[in-house]
C-alpha cells in the first residue's frame, strides 16, 4: 500500500541487518521502494539490490556534495544504465550550498548535465536541494524539465517554491522532517498540496520520523510519515497511501 520513493539501502548502516529491515518494511506495508545510488559506489550497490528484489527499483545520479568528482565517463555510464528496466529515474541530483567540497559553478554545470541527460534518456529527476532552492528553480525551468518532471525530495520549503515546481512536472514529497515537532512551515504546506503531486518518503538511513527521531531511520517508518499528512489534511492514512502509490508509480513508469 506505502510507495518509499527515497531510500538508501545501499548505505553502509545496513551491512549488518538489510533483510531485517527490508522485512520491518515490508510488514509495515511497504511495497515499492527506489533504491537512490549518488556516487559509483552507492549506484553499484543500488543496481545490486534492485536485482535481487523484485520490488525495488534504482535511480542514478550524481549528488552535488560529490560534482567536483563527475568525469564524462561518469556520464556515459549514467546513461548506459538508464536503459536497465530497473532504473525508474535518475538522481539523486542538484544544489547544496550548505557544504563546500565542490564549487557553485561545477554544481551547476554537474546539475544541468544531468537533466539534459534525464530528457535524452526519457526519465524523471530526484532533485536534492540545500540552500539554494533559487538557482535550483531556475535552473531546473531553464533546463525545461517540465518534459520529464521529477521529484522535490524531501521538501521543506515555501508553498510558492513548491507551485513553481509543480507548474514544471515536478512531484512534492515529504519525509521524516514533517513529523517534527517544531516543523512548523512544512506541516502546513502539506495541507496544500494537491494529493495528485503529493509523494512520500523516508531518505532513510538519515531524516528519522517522530518518534524515533535521533536513531536510524528505515523505510517501515514511511507509514509514520503517511499517518503524519493524513492527520494534517483530513483524510485517511488509506487515501493517502493509496494516492501516493499511484503517483509514484505514475511517475516511475511501474505497471504493477
Amino acid at each position: 500500500m506505502l510507495f518509499d520513493t527515497h531510500v538508501h539501502l545501499n548505505a553502509e548502516q545496513y551491512d549488518e541487518d538489510l533483510q531485517e529491515v527490508i522485512d520491518r518494511a515490508l510488514d509495515a506495508g511497504v511495497q515499492n521502494m527506489v533504491v537512490v545510488g549518488f556516487d559509483e559506489e552507492t549506484i553499484n550497490k543500488a543496481m545490486e539490490l534492485v536485482e535481487r528484489y523484485d520490488f525495488l527499483y534504482a535511480s542514478v545520479g550524481w549528488h552535488p556534495v560529490d560534482a567536483i568528482d563527475m568525469t564524462d565517463e561518469h556520464l556515459a555510464w549514467l546513461e548506459e544504465l538508464a536503459a536497465h528496466p530497473k532504473v525508474v529515474a535518475l538522481g539523486e541530483m542538484g544544489l547544496d550550498y550548505h557544504w563546500d567540497k565542490s564549487p557553485k559553478d561545477v554544481q551547476k554545470e554537474v546539475f544541468r548535465k544531468q537533466i539534459r541527460l534525464a530528457r535524452k534518456v526519457k526519465l524523471p529527476i530526484i532533485i536534492h536541494n540545500r540552500d539554494a532552492t533559487e538557482d535550483v528553480v531556475e535552473i531546473l525551468s531553464e533546463e525545461n524539465v517540465k518534459e520529464v518532471g521529477g521529484i522535490m525530495h524531501c521538501f521543506t520549503g515555501s508553498l510558492e517554491v513548491a507551485k513553481q515546481c509543480m507548474n514544471m512536472n515536478m512531484y512534492i514529497s515529504y519525509g521524516g522532517p514533517v513529523t517534527f515537532k517544531n516543523a512548523k512551515k512544512p506541516k502546513e504546506v502539506v495541507v496544500d498540496i494537491p494529493l495528485d503531486r503529493l509523494l512520500i518518503e523516508t531518505d532513510c538511513p538519515y531524516l528519522t520520523p517522530h518518534p524515533h527521531r535521533g536513531k536510524r531511520n528505515e523505510p517501515g517508518y514511511v507509514s509514520l510519515v503517511a499517518e503524519q499528512i493524513a492527520e494534517l489534511r483530513g483524510i485517511s492514512y488509506e487515501e493517502l497511501a493509496v494516492k501516493t502509490t499511484e503517483n509514484a508509480k505514475k511517475l516511475f513508469g511501474i505497471n504493477r
